[in-house]
């Protein structure tokens, strides 16, 4: 499907809307100018299911896995998901502050959440990512860049060294940049 253009709340026309309440408004004078790519999986290196969106949510079971006690008191979201075959949900408007950065820093300026879009593909640190998440991933950056002044793209690892390993060493940003270069 294809993607955009933004309407003037934020939304995505081409992206599954599924809204978080985990979001908040950013601080007015904060522009778009940071993608950050982050990789998540519920129960940990299970694919599929709706345990992602539902922790997105707040309508997860902790009840349902021994791991999702761990998590109980998770208040996060981010601005879109991709899963696994590539099929695009938009939890949070762009226009909002998604909660994906927790303490962060990029570039020597602090709260990454407030200038940022998180993207949460669905993987693992130690699994490959699929053909069709790059490609979605480099179409979401292209339609992104059309609105907002995006100048660089990094890991939850680049903006939290030492406490996120995301997206993890599985992902090959070469391949991620020839995905680009092919629809620019």
């Amino acid at each position: 499907m294809e993607l955009g253009p933004f309407d003037k709340e934020g939304l995505l026309a081409g992206a599954a809307q599924v809204p978080s309440p985990n979001c908040d408004e950013r601080p007015e004078d904060a522009a778009v100018r940071l993608l950050v790519v982050h990789n998540i999986s519920l129960p940990p290196g299970q694919f599929g299911g709706e345990a992602i969106v539902q922790l997105f949510t707040n309508t997860l079971d902790f009840s349902a896995h021994p791991y999702y006690e761990t998590i109980r008191d998770l208040k996060v979201s981010a601005h879109f998901l991709v899963r696994r075959g590539g099929e695009l949900m938009q939890l949070v408007p762009c226009t909002k502050r998604a909660w994906h950065a927790g303490p962060s820093s990029w570039r020597g300026r602090g709260c990454c959440n407030d200038f940022s879009v998180g993207v949460e593909l669905e993987g693992a640190d130690d699994q490959a990512y699929s053909e069709r998440q790059y490609s979605r991933l480099a179409e979401l950056l292209v339609v992104l860049r059309r609105r907002y002044p995006i100048v660089d793209v990094v890991g939850h690892a680049d903006i939290a060294p030492g406490r996120k390993t995301d997206p993890g060493p599985r992902f090959d940003w070469g391949h991620f940049r020839e995905s680009l270069a092919r629809i620019q």
